[in-house]
């Protein structure tokens, strides 16, 4: 990996929203990325000054629309929130501009539809950092596989998902109103690892609980099928996101992003095994996690939590001009119905 001083070539890019996510979490991140930071924006002019002498910016804007006649930038980080993306995001592609946007990246999918009719032949990602974890690749890896590196264990035959939270019980007011809400703001999350490691969803039933939480059920294009188990009161307890992964011959969890087990169990005779470890390597559990007593890059949460991942993939992309494959409009609007869906459904089973 290269640091940003030392990449030959690097994008030209401003940061739209310099709150408290993007200071603690975009702009650190670009250290490692190929780019060149010329410009903030914010409507907080104030916020913007304070902020830009920290990553030698001398050039502060209130109005994005005056950036981009003032600048020659070729891409834009926007870290607003989902009311005001499609808007940003849409002006970004007018000016053309490859856009990067933080997730959700609307309120409704119908916005989404807007953004992918703008984009035209920029590169657009959205920061679905569960897309990109160090897990989901591992996950993907063994139980999906590509045609040149066939899956191990796959195909994948169940999912799951454990996340702390409620859906709403009107789900039909809040699409109407295009409400916030804490399934928008973060149960992208726990969709976002299971669509990219289970693929397309047609049909969701959501199942609330009368105490709150509840579950989800995807049905998944490929025949899997899985489950978003909605843990609410869980949100102090430890580890507070899990997910597995259940294939051929073997199932894979997470615990809390960073910590990966892939279970293949042992060979048994039922009645007539006598050890639980047997000769050899080949059975047993395999677990990554990171050291976190080193203060190199793997144990940081940029990179263990995908966002890293996510902002070099996009920059990458851009730079050779070539579309994104991962965390792309399409995956977003994708994302997006189920998460209409999980709203709409009050026990009956909505398609997507």
């Amino acid at each position: 990996m290269s640091y940003q001083r030392e990449f030959e070539r690097r994008l030209r890019v401003a940061v739209v929203g310099v709150g408290s996510h993007a200071y603690r979490n975009i702009l650190p991140t670009l250290h490692h990325l190929p780019v060149e930071l010329v410009a903030l924006c914010d409507v907080n002019l104030a916020l913007a000054e304070r902020t830009a002498p920290e990553y030698g910016v001398s050039r502060v804007y209130a109005d994005t629309a005056r950036m981009y006649g003032a600048e020659r930038l070729d891409a834009v980080f926007v870290c607003t929130g989902p009311a005001h993306h499609p808007r940003l995001a849409c002006e970004a592609f007018d000016a053309g501009l490859h856009v990067w946007t933080e997730k959700p990246p609307a309120r409704r999918a119908s916005e989404v539809e807007e953004m992918l009719r703008r984009r035209g032949d920029r590169v657009a990602v959205t920061g679905f950092k569960k897309a990109f974890l160090p897990a989901t690749d591992k996950a993907l890896e063994l139980f999906v596989g590509t045609p040149e590196a066939p899956a191990r264990y796959g195909p994948v035959r169940t999912l799951l998902g454990v996340y702390p939270m409620s859906v709403p019980g009107d789900g039909a007011a809040v699409l109407a109103e295009k409400r916030s809400n804490n399934w928008l703001a973060n149960g992208v999350h726990p969709l976002a690892f299971l669509l990219a490691v289970g693929g397309a969803v047609t049909a969701v039933t959501t199942h609330r609980g009368r105490h709150g939480g509840g579950a989800m059920i995807l049905e998944f294009e490929s025949g899997a099928i899985g489950n978003l188990h909605l843990a609410e009161g869980g949100n102090a307890s430890q580890p507070l996101e899990q997910y597995a992964v259940f294939g051929d011959g073997a199932h894979l969890t997470v615990d809390n992003t960073d910590r990966v087990t892939l279970h293949r169990g042992i060979p048994f005779d039922y009645g007539r095994t006598t050890t639980f470890a047997p000769p050899g390597e080949d059975s047993g559990a395999v677990v990554w996690e990171p050291q976190n007593m080193l203060g190199t890059l793997e144990n940081k949460s940029a990179f263990t939590q995908g966002t890293f991942a996510e902002m070099r993939h996009f920059c990458d992309c851009a730079l050779a001009g070539t579309p994104a494959t991962r965390g792309t409009l399409e995956f977003a609007l994708h994302l997006m119905r189920v998460y209409e869906a999980g709203l709409l459904s009050e026990g009956g089973r909505v398609p997507v």
